[in-house]
């Protein structure tokens, strides 16, 4: 399976959530390889970060922010259980590309409704690959999320009106997710019964459930 966090709007979270998705799959015995396709390479430093620290490496980080990606992940895909493509921002090629490659795109979007209304030029972009990938599959996640808030609902409610569906599953706000990616970890090495790691694990059985 090769899932594409995608966005072209920085700072929803695509990143951290990659890289807790492909720890959490890792974990369970999966052969993960996380593709990072964004040009600032937040994975690949977080990947680094992990060596200097003298961390056991899980899972494969490589970057390939170039517009082949739809002809090089597949071949990454050959020998992984699931590619995780971390995608850049603002980059229309390099997101068509991940597109393409893409068995499932996952689109974080945080508690604010203009996320939600922000998102209609990806949704374009989606309906664009989906005229060479007619089966391409896609849903929202709420990143960054306070559940019970008004904020949160009003999010939940603007996504809905969405031709694209959002996970049933959503990822709180939470400072541990922060503090384990500047260390080279991931929120369920830090806190392995901690709320965060539930909530990734959650969320990655959820998308796990959407694949044939």
């Amino acid at each position: 399976m090769i899932v594409a966090l995608l966005n072209q709007k920085g700072g929803v979270g695509k990143s951290t959530l990659a890289l807790n998705l492909a720890g959490h799959w890792a974990a369970q015995g999966r052969r993960v390889t996380v593709i990072d396709a964004d040009p600032q390479g937040s994975a690949l430093d977080w990947a680094q970060a992990r060596g200097h620290a003298g961390l056991a490496r899980t899972f494969g980080v490589v970057g390939l922010p170039r517009e082949t990606l739809h002809h090089e992940a597949p071949e990454l895909a050959r020998s992984a259980d699931h590619v995780i493509i971390d995608g850049p921002p603002r980059v229309a090629a390099l997101l068509r590309s991940a597109l393409l490659a893409a068995d499932l795109v996952i689109i974080p979007v945080q508690p604010s409704p203009l996320d939600g209304w922000a998102s209609a030029e990806m949704l374009r972009l989606l309906e664009e690959a989906r005229v060479y990938r007619p089966g391409l599959r896609a849903r929202f996640v709420l990143n960054r999320c306070a559940a019970r808030t008004v904020t949160a609902r009003e999010t939940k409610a603007a996504l809905a009106l969405q031709d694209t569906a959002a996970l049933r599953r959503t990822i709180g706000q939470r400072v541990i997710f922060a503090q384990a990616m500047a260390v080279g970890r991931v929120a369920a090495e830090v806190e392995p019964d901690g709320p965060a790691a539930a909530e990734i694990a959650a969320v990655g059985a959820e998308i796990e459930r959407l694949h044939p």
